[in-house]
């Protein structure tokens, strides 16, 4: 069974934030952050019934990297929207508020 990927623009905003943050620390450190939030959303494609955390988002952590993907899913039209992809340390009030 495999499930369209759909990444909204503000999730796009966040990956492309955390992106340029790592790159600011080292260099190839952001594309290492990408290419590993690329192996979870492939995943996600495949089996993408992970624990719900907010009634319907559910989440996937990252392994290397402290942020956690929330996303929906609709079985019917067989898609997982990317909500956020939001760093750990944050509150997750303030991704509810910016939904």
């Amino acid at each position: 069974m495999s499930f369209e990927v759909i990444i909204l623009p503000t999730a796009l905003q966040d990956v492309q934030d955390a992106v340029d943050y790592y790159d600011e620390q080292s260099i190839g450190l952001g594309e290492r952050f990408e290419s590993e939030l690329n192996e979870f959303l492939s995943t996600l494609g495949t089996n993408p019934f992970f624990q719900n955390r907010y009634d319907v988002v559910r989440c996937l952590p990252l392994k290397k990297f402290p942020f956690m993907v929330h996303f929906t899913v609709d079985e019917e039209k067989k898609q997982v929207v990317i909500n956020a992809v939001f760093h750990t340390s944050l509150h997750p009030e303030i991704w509810k508020r910016n939904k």
